[in-house]
Order: C-alpha cells, then structure tokens, then sequence
C-alpha cells in the first residue's frame, strides 16, 4: 500500500447456543494463527458489496481464521454483491438484527455518523498504513463514535483501511488542477468538498454504481482508493487515464458487528475475535502492496492508459485552499452536535 475456557451446557442454553467442542472435519487440518479456544456453535453472517478484493482480505483472515482457531464452532459467512442489503443500508441491516456483522463506508450516511467523519475530511497528514490504523483506532474509541454508532445498535469492530484515492476517468486526460474544473467527479466525504472548490461537480455513488456511471458518461471520473479499486471494479478497462500523486484523502470503512449479538459472545471468542486484527491489518496491507505492483506494472505497458503525475506546485495549492479551510468548516458544522475540533485535534495528533 502506498500509500481457552470450556463453556457450560447451562450458559450455552442461555445464549441459545448449542455446545458443540468437536472440530469440524473442514477445519480439522487448518493452522490456528493465535490460541485455539473451546466454545458453543456461532455461526454469523457479514454483509458486503462487491467481490472478493484487497479491501476485503482482512475479513476474509478474520473469517478464516476463527474455523480454525475454534475447531469450527464459530464461524463467520462473507457474504458479497450486497447478498444481504445494499451497500448504504448495512447500518439499517445491523439494527435490524438481520445480520451480525458488516462493513459499512461512513462516507456513504454521513448523518448516521456523523463522528467518524472527521476521517473522510481532504488531505489529512496520514502519511502511511500504520497513521492511518492509529487514527482510526483512535476516532473509533471516542465516547462520540460509540454514542452515534450505538443509535444502530453497532459496535464497531476494526477499519479496513483504505488507501490514498487518486481520480481515474475518461475523456481529456488533465495535466493540471484546473483540469478538473466543469469535470464531474465521483468524490466521497471531505473530498467533495475539495472537487467543488476547484470547479468540480462531486458525487457520493457507492462503489458498485461506478462501472456503468463512468462507461455511460454520467461521471467523468471515479475517485477511488489507488490502486487496488480501479481494478476491482475493472475502472481501467474503460478509462483512459489515471492520477498517481493526488493523495486526496480516502474514507473510513469500518466493520461493525451487531452489538446485540457481540455482547452475547463468551469472553473466549471477545478475545480470539480481538487477537485476530493484528493478522488481518497484515492481510490487507500485504494485498493492497500486491495490487499495487501488479496495476502499475499492467497500466504502464496499456498504450491506452495515461499514468498522470500533477505538478507539485499546483497539489500544494490545491491543498491551500481545500485542506485546512475543509477541515474548519466541519468543525464549525458539527461543534453544536458533539466536540469536533476534539475529534480533528486526535487525528492531526496521531499523524505526528
């Protein structure tokens, strides 16, 4: 990127869990990456859109790994393509209880949490994986998050991080800023506002709009996370071109597991559950890396694609006029909601 305890027949009845310490035949020969644990039958579902990519490695671990580290009693099912619900409805789903877990972008409702969106805002100085997991961790276990995220009755899991977005379009290739002006761009969170003060017309379509969107005309470009998403979502075998030093900023997307069905678990799979994220942040930076040299390498040798660097004098202008200002804004909107300029002062905190 560039960027264990045996649990009672008495306790598992009460959960409505059935005891089951035998493993399963399929995860009989798997390695366990922490300690093995002996628990009830658990059996979750996690909705997702899309397919299988590096965004989703890290869950696939997670998923994975607690077949084998719990002979197969507690498994969790990914479920892609919005399977389950749409992709902007998975918070509705969580509190419905129609699943016990999801991934949701906060970018896509921000008035559902509103907190977390201080991780959307343009040009943040999250120099790298690791500032952006200490951000993250950081906004996500603020009383604020909790209190909103509570209101959907979601606790939140861990994020699976997100790159830098960079733009990847159709049409007149921009060798300047002032190329995107009259451009309409698929920008999510802050980095809407940052398209709007350059002369851009921003829209917030999920990822799974974005083909048919940029292959119709209706957007002239699609910001995503460089670089796994472009071709993920097969962007670059339509496009004609592609930014690589933007750095816009990227969007929190984190997972949420129903808290209704969370607080039920036995302390043993809490913990599993807890000692599983170093892997799966390991899983989805090793995937996003992996991506990264595969795209350029395939998009450096397209005679079609145009690989676009934007002068630095310009990026630091833009950044000028569309960070710092941005930023200020959304703690002036949100100061009467919940202490924002908090929120902004621990992010800018964890980047130091």
């Amino acid at each position: 990127m560039r960027r264990a305890a045996t649990f009672a027949t008495a306790t598992a009845v009460a959960l409505g869990m059935s005891l089951s310490v035998a493993p399963l035949a399929s995860f009989a020969d798997g390695h366990c990456d922490v300690k093995t644990v002996e628990g009830p039958k658990v059996s979750w579902k996690l909705s997702l859109w899309g397919k299988r990519r590096a965004f989703t490695e890290g869950m696939e671990y997670v998923s994975q790994q607690l077949g084998k580290c719990s002979g197969g009693n507690f498994t969790m099912k990914l479920f892609y393509g919005e399977q389950l619900s749409k992709s902007k409805e998975n918070l509705d789903g969580i509190k419905l209880g129609a699943f016990e877990a999801a991934t949701f972008c906060a970018a896509y409702h921000p008035g559902k949490n509103a907190p977390l969106n201080v991780l959307d805002l343009p040009f943040l100085p999250l120099a790298n994986f690791d500032v952006m997991r200490k951000a993250h961790d950081a906004i996500y276990n603020h009383p604020a998050s909790a209190k909103a995220l509570a209101k959907w009755n979601a606790h939140i899991y861990m994020s699976n991080i997100l790159p830098q977005y960079e733009y990847m379009g159709r049409g007149k290739v921009p060798q300047s800023v002032k190329d995107f002006s009259g451009k309409r761009l698929r920008a999510l969170g802050g980095m809407g506002r940052a398209a709007k003060l350059i002369g851009a017309t921003p829209s917030t379509m999920p990822a799974s709009e974005t083909y048919t969107a940029l292959q119709r005309g209706t957007v002239d470009a699609i910001g995503f996370p460089y670089s796994y998403t472009f071709s993920a979502y097969k962007l670059d075998e339509i496009a004609d071109w592609v930014t690589t030093n933007m750095s816009l900023g990227t969007v929190n997307c984190p997972t949420v597991f129903a808290k209704t069905h969370y607080d039920k678990l036995p302390a043993q799979y809490k913990e599993l559950l807890g000692a599983l994220k170093e892997g799966a942040y390991k899983a989805i930076s090793a995937a996003y890396d992996e991506k990264d040299i595969a795209n350029e390498k395939k998009w450096k040798a397209d005679p079609k694609m145009q690989m676009v660097k934007i002068p630095e004098a310009e990026m630091v202008e833009f950044r000028k006029i569309a960070g710092k200002p941005v930023w200020d804004a959304w703690v002036k909107e949100n100061a009467d909601k919940f202490n924002s300029q908090e929120l902004l002062d621990i992010v800018l905190n964890a980047a130091k």
